[in-house]
């Protein structure tokens, strides 16, 4: 069987399973098959300036989802790739280095280095998908490298800060977010994202859906434990998110307002830094690692899939070396 006959037998199969979610996609495909097992599908032939990369895309990201990828990372990607096909109107197939090299110099001047390597990343997936599914003969985008990103030291909250902004917390819901977000290293989308259900106050742990949709286990602290049982038993309402909105009706706090809240509270204690919630997660994986847990531990807890990216809080100072001095004296 052809690579246009499987195109058009997963592209059904994905516009099918989209317009009708209990479908059977394996039967479905079974059956197409059938059907067209005695057929070679031709594709429409293009000209050198119609470009078949909206085509191509829809495929792409019907085949990612069904291999997992989460929803934002595929709004992301649709993003990021809409702004690549509205610039370069030519087939998939002839698609140049260059072009790829003069559509990265324009983005260049709009965008840091880390967000430029993210859509580098992007359009090597792309491609990549593209070349290993036989779509397109070569790979534009195997020579295409990275561009270097200045290395920024991060500055994770030192202990005494930590305190100063628990110190402030006026109201018992600030106490609780400040609280979990430090003690567990949770990404902003999945502090809002946890439910009451979901906590585990024996073991003091909790699952949550991070990157790509995966699950992990997380730990919190037994301040964050009495504080969260406050909190909860506080409430009159019956809605099953662990943070959720003080006006009625009652509903599940968003990232801004969770953003928002830390904001407040930094304010209020006199920081003239930036404070928000991802900074609290570089603080407790940085405090985690200086205290002694060992790499692995940590990028578990935060859900590393590279050790590289937890070992960026391994960082040596001065407060670091005085604790870890005590620790052993």
């Amino acid at each position: 069987m052809g690579a246009a006959n499987t195109e058009v037998i997963i592209r059904l199969v994905g516009k099918l399973s989209l317009e009708f979610p209990e479908l059977n996609q394996f039967k479905v495909r079974e059956i197409v098959e059938e059907v067209l097992y005695k057929y070679d599908i031709v594709p429409q032939e293009l000209g050198l300036t119609t470009t078949d990369i909206e085509d191509k895309l829809q495929l792409f990201f019907i085949v990612k989802r069904q291999e997992g990828l989460s929803l934002k990372t595929l709004k992301n990607y649709g993003y990021q790739l809409a702004i690549f096909s509205n610039y370069l109107r030519k087939p998939v197939a002839n698609v140049t280095l260059m072009d790829l090299r003069i559509f990265i110099n324009a983005r260049c001047k709009k965008m840091r280095a880390s967000s430029l390597n993210g859509q580098i990343s992007i359009l090597k997936s792309f491609f990549s998908w593209l070349h290993n599914n036989e779509y397109i003969l070569k790979n534009p985008t195997v020579n295409l490298n990275q561009t270097k990103e200045p290395k920024r030291l991060r500055e994770p909250l030192s202990r005494d800060e930590v305190e100063l902004l628990r110190q402030n917390c006026e109201k018992l819901r600030e106490s609780c977010i400040l609280e979990f977000a430090y003690s567990t290293g949770c990404r902003l989308s999945e502090i809002a994202g946890v439910n009451i259900k979901d906590l585990d106050f024996n073991q003091m742990t909790l699952k949550v859906i991070g990157k790509g949709d995966k699950q992990r286990e997380v730990c919190f602290n037994t301040k964050a434990k009495y504080l969260l049982k406050e909190y909860i038993l506080s409430r009159n309402d019956e809605c099953e998110a662990l943070f959720v909105t003080s006006k009625h009706p009652t509903g599940r706090l968003g990232t801004r307002s969770i953003e928002r809240e830390i904001k407040i509270i930094a304010k209020r204690a006199g920081f003239t830094k930036s404070i928000y919630p991802h900074l609290l997660r570089h603080t407790i994986a940085t405090h985690l690692l200086a205290s002694g847990m060992p790499l692995h531990i940590v990028q578990a807890l935060l859900g590393h899939e590279d050790p590289k990216t937890t070992q960026i809080y391994a960082v040596t100072n001065s407060e670091n070396i005085i604790h870890a001095y005590r620790m052993i004296s």
